[in-house]
């Protein structure tokens, strides 16, 4: 238990049966009292929510477990992790990876992260190095798309890639943004 002058950033809360993180931490003096004003981040269902409370309220503080993973293969829906310690595999499905399967590539290592053996989230790395398998060629003084043009990633993303990327090349994609970063000399 830690009380409500206890939060800070990036801490992890139990309330109302739901698991928060603490994603902005204000401390309001008053004068008979002090009140702790957070932004919280529901950290299943990913919506943020806003509240006040008491320096003297007790909450449970959650302790999340990391562990590494390696995604190895997608089976129609089911998408299988291994675990890097015990070497058991974990299917996971689509619902519950959302736009993480966008940056999947076969061999990937992870961090997942778990409360009470309940499956919580996948963490990406920042970039994610994939394959282009569908572009059109670029031309000399096309600009009307500021210099840009759609690509489709071996993942099956499709993002806006230079006009001197072709297909074949390996690029650099920032997981946060769904952007193209850099292509990667292989």
């Amino acid at each position: 238990m830690i009380g409500g002058s206890e939060l800070r950033k990036g801490v992890v809360i139990e309330l109302n049966d739901k698991l928060y993180q603490v994603v902005e931490y204000q401390h309001i003096k008053m004068k008979r009292t002090a009140l702790a004003k957070v932004k919280l981040r529901d950290i299943v269902g990913g919506h943020t929510i806003e509240q006040s409370f008491q320096s003297g309220d007790k909450f449970v503080r959650a302790r999340l477990d990391y562990r590494p993973v390696q995604y190895i293969y997608r089976d129609g829906d089911l998408f299988y992790f291994m675990d890097q310690e015990t070497f058991e595999q974990l299917p996971l499905g689509v619902d519950a990876l959302g736009d993480t399967v966008d940056y999947l590539k076969e061999g990937i290592t992870l961090e997942m992260s778990s409360y009470k053996e309940k499956f919580i989230s996948i963490e990406l790395p920042i970039t994610v190095e994939l394959e282009v398998t569908k572009t059109e060629p670029g031309f000399r003084g096309d600009t009307a798309n500021a210099g840009t043009k759609p690509a489709v990633l071996e993942t099956g993303l499709n993002i806006l890639v230079p006009l001197f990327v072709n297909e074949g090349d390996v690029i650099r994609v920032d997981t946060r943004t769904g952007s193209y970063l850099e292509r990667v000399n292989v």
